[in-house]
């Protein structure tokens, strides 16, 4: 794990997505599991601007319990060097108001990371964070 670093929980003005339409999220296999972006999420770290698409899995949000659990992918300059070349996911639950709290401390890495026989959504490349979030999971191995 990265040391836990407060400057990655970050504030971020929500901005919740109309119509948008299930798509088939790819995978690292030939599965498409269903997914509906749920809205966008922007913020800043050391001044600059980022923002990030978070997602509702459709099959999920069906079952009892997780009917506010959003799925947010990303990927950034660690990737391949001190994190999973794939990319992280940080889970979240919808959050009430404009200003949500993303914690990278939270960012874990998929399963497929410690066996390639998992199915892991592959980050969508509008996720990719054009800096290196230092915070949450390293790489698993070399």
């Amino acid at each position: 794990f990265f040391s836990l670093n407060e400057k990655f929980i970050v504030e971020a003005t929500f901005i919740r997505t109309k119509k948008e339409k299930p798509f088939g999220m790819k995978t690292t296999t030939s599965r498409t599991p269903l997914y509906k972006k749920y809205g966008e999420l922007h913020f800043e770290i050391d001044g600059k601007a980022l923002k990030l698409n978070v997602y509702q899995n459709v099959d999920l949000n069906k079952k009892p319990g997780y009917e506010d659990y959003l799925f947010l992918p990303f990927s950034d300059l660690t990737c391949g060097k001190e994190s999973y070349i794939g990319g992280r996911y940080v889970d979240m639950r919808i959050q009430k108001g404009k200003i949500w709290t993303i914690d990278f401390n939270k960012a874990y890495n998929p399963y497929c990371a410690y066996n390639y026989e998992y199915s892991c959504p592959i980050v969508p490349l509008e996720n990719d964070l054009d800096i290196e979030i230092l915070a949450g999971v390293k790489k698993f191995h070399d």
